[in-house]
């Protein structure tokens, strides 16, 4: 296992998968680990569902219908949960709490998703982090079983990494995105 910097700076999304994916017991090993991230009030303010085979299917569904409710191709939309055999949809499962407000939780949600993918990318898997404007559309909240204060951030699609390199990462410019204050 590469160090986490090592990991960070080696992951690349992987827009292409193979049908190969990590079963369950490989998945709750690495969220083990992911869910370790740091977490005020250790509220655990996150849960993830693996979406496999038929599941794809219905959340294709559910996207068709938000899709059509928004002018948009809902085929086009629906066929896009079959791009990978594996999807982990990340949910913020926030409360109220008197310390810790929703979007730390929520921070707390995307910290687990971020940890999950470099440790997912770290054991040879292809992930890509997918989200946009359906992730908070009723029918695909009511598809994942959504409850009151919980957010579907996205998915993380998972399978075997392609043969052909990995493209490139970008550089992030991080001097320009940097600041010291003495």
């Amino acid at each position: 296992m590469a160090s986490a910097r090592e990991a960070a700076l080696r992951r690349r999304s992987s827009p292409k998968v193979t049908e190969r994916a990590p079963d369950d017991a490989e998945l709750l090993e690495l969220l083990e680990a992911a869910g370790r991230v740091a977490d005020h009030g250790s509220l655990a303010p996150w849960r993830v569902i693996a979406l496999r085979g038929d599941a794809r299917a219905g959340l294709g569904r559910a996207l068709g219908e938000a899709a059509s409710a928004r002018g948009a191709d809902p085929e086009k939309v629906a066929a896009k949960p079959l791009r990978a055999p594996l999807l982990v949809a990340v949910v913020a499962a926030t409360r109220p709490h008197f310390k810790v407000h929703a979007w730390e939780q929520e921070a707390v949600a995307s910290g687990v998703a971020h940890v999950l993918s470099l440790l997912l990318d770290d054991a040879g898997w292809g992930v890509m982090w997918r989200s946009g404007p359906y992730t908070r559309d009723a029918a695909v909240a009511e598809f994942h079983g959504l409850a009151d204060g919980e957010l579907l951030l996205g998915w993380l699609y998972v399978g075997g990494r392609p043969e052909e390199p990995r493209p490139e990462r970008r550089d992030p410019a991080v001097a320009e995105r940097f600041e010291s204050r003495g």
